[in-house]
Parts: C-alpha cells; structure tokens; sequence
C-alpha cells in the first residue's frame, strides 16, 4: 500500500481518517425486542459471536493507541453482554468517551451506576408517543420501560440523545419529537429506516449515508472490521487475526470507503474525506444515519 503524506512531516491519510474519529463495538446479536426493522437483525435468539473478553478488550487497547477518542457501544442490546461493563470501564481509563446504545428496556442498579460516569453517554431509539405503534416496531411492550428510563436518565442528569426512526408514512414523527422535548430530551435526531437486516436485507453500499470509514469503524461480535456498524456485510479485516491498525490502513479498507462513497454520489451531495466538524451547537438534527451518528457538541456532547 502506498503512503501519502500530505506535507513534512504529516501523518499517513489513513491515520488521519481515524485519529480522534468513533470505534463502534458491535458487541452481540442478543436482544430482547425483536424489532421489524433491526439492521443486523438481533434479537432474543442472538448470540455474543466469537470474540472473547481478552479480544474485546485488546480491541479497546488499540482503539486508544490508533487515536480514537470515542467508542460506542451497540448491538444488538450491548448491556445483554457480560463484558460490556468492563469495556466501558476499560475505555474510560484510556481516555476516550463511552456511548452505550440501549433499548433502555432493562437496567440495572450496577449499569445506572456506569451511565452516571464522567464520560458516559447514552443513544436510544424511539419510534412514537403511541405505545402501541411504539411496540408494533419492537414486537415487544416495551414503549413503558423505555419511556421511564428516558425519564430516569434525565433525572439523573446522564447525557443522553434520542434517534427517532421514520418507519412507515403513517408515522407521527413530529408527534414522537414533540413528545420527547416535552420529557426534556435536548437531542433528537431523525433518519429513514435503512434498507439492511430485517428492513430488506440489502446489501447494496448507496443505503449508507456515504460517510462510513471516514472518522468512525466498527467492528462485530465475530472480530470483522467494517466502516460502519450498518455496513457489517462489506468486512475489511478481523481484529483476531490482524492488528485493528493495520486492518484500518489496509487496502480492503480503502476500498469499501471508495465503493460505498461510489455508490452514494449519485444520490447527494458528499461531505470531503475525513473527520467532519461537528454540527452547530444544539440544534435538532435531522437525517443522521443513527446509531452512530458521532461528536456532537450539544449537551448531551454527543
């Protein structure tokens, strides 16, 4: 692979990519709600795939190493995960900021206790004010929990955004966002159900938002790397056989961004490659490609 430096003494173009960019650990498959549109299509016959506590853990490592400043963690339901706690712990002490994406179903005394450190974030997904249309996306009576864990995050004053997933027309979107303002989440953000998983099963890269690879990674409960969590289907390498480093610069890695990137130009306009500065502060965002959307500096920071 060819190493181009854009100047004395700059860093590679690919370690620029990732330097203070987002890691997304795709801990598992295992979830309680079975929703109809579910990227990866988890759910309660999931599992945790193969990557071990030593391999998740080793991941994380070289996450703070390579420069990330930021790691999510998702699934699946990531708190299903027996390791996760560790993760987020082990993450903190490197330095970078923890996001956990949550149904919020189910939570624990010892899990409200890691969401109420500095540096610890929370992402939900909400679908509508109306439990029943809420529950009729996640196959599951989960719109109460949820709701009252939003609730009980704010009270404790735990950082906390809100993806709202435009499922059907019928949907009363600008209902479910006033709704969430009015229990006092500041950051929602809005995006058009993805064509991957249990939605449509595609694999076709012009569903992305076109920004995967650029500042953010991911890598699945298997040890694949890929350039975003929706785009698991296009790995670029495994963190069990390659250093993540070496993965992140490879040629297979350069490839997917300028595939996926191919794919989307006919579609809208893109933003330059690498990291992207952050949106004006506090104000809604709309058409994010949740989970995952990074480094936002509204309060809740991200």
């Amino acid at each position: 692979m060819t190493v181009i430096l854009e100047g004395p003494g700059r860093a590679p173009q690919g370690e620029r990519r990732f330097r203070g960019g987002l890691l997304e650990l795709d801990l598992t498959r295992k979830c309680a709600l079975n929703c109809t549109h579910c990227y990866n299509g988890s759910g309660p016959e999931g599992t945790h795939g193969e990557m071990t506590r030593a391999d998740w853990l080793h991941a994380v490592e070289q996450a703070g190493h390579r420069g990330f400043t930021a790691v999510q963690l998702i699934g699946g339901e990531p708190t299903m995960h027996p390791d996760a706690p560790e993760l987020v712990a082990h993450a903190l002490t490197l330095g970078m900021t923890v996001e956990v994406f949550t149904n919020l179903v189910h939570v624990t005394p010892a899990w409200w206790a890691l969401f109420r450190r500095p540096g610890v974030s929370l992402a939900t997904s909400y679908y509508s004010a109306d439990a029943d249309a809420h529950n009729e996306v996640t196959r599951r009576p989960s719109h109460p929990r949820t709701e009252a864990n939003i609730i009980t995050a704010l009270r404790h004053g735990i950082p906390l955004r809100v993806g709202l997933i435009r499922i059907n027309v019928d949907q009363d979107v600008n209902g479910a966002v006033a709704h969430l303002r009015d229990l006092g989440v500041t950051d929602v953000r809005v995006d058009d159900e993805r064509p991957f998983g249990r939605a449509g099963g595609s694999t076709d890269p012009a569903g992305l938002c076109g920004r995967c690879g650029d500042g953010r990674a991911a890598i699945g409960p298997n040890g694949d790397v890929s350039p975003c969590v929706m785009s698991a289907w296009l790995p670029v390498g495994n963190v069990r056989s390659a250093p993540l480093s070496a993965t992140l610069d490879g040629d297979r890695m350069a490839e997917a961004i300028a595939t996926i990137r191919e794919a989307r130009a006919g579609n809208e306009p893109l933003p330059p490659p690498g990291p992207q500065p952050p949106p004006p502060p506090c104000s809604p965002q709309d058409d994010e490609c949740s989970p995952g959307t990074p480094l936002s500096t509204c309060n809740p920071r991200r």
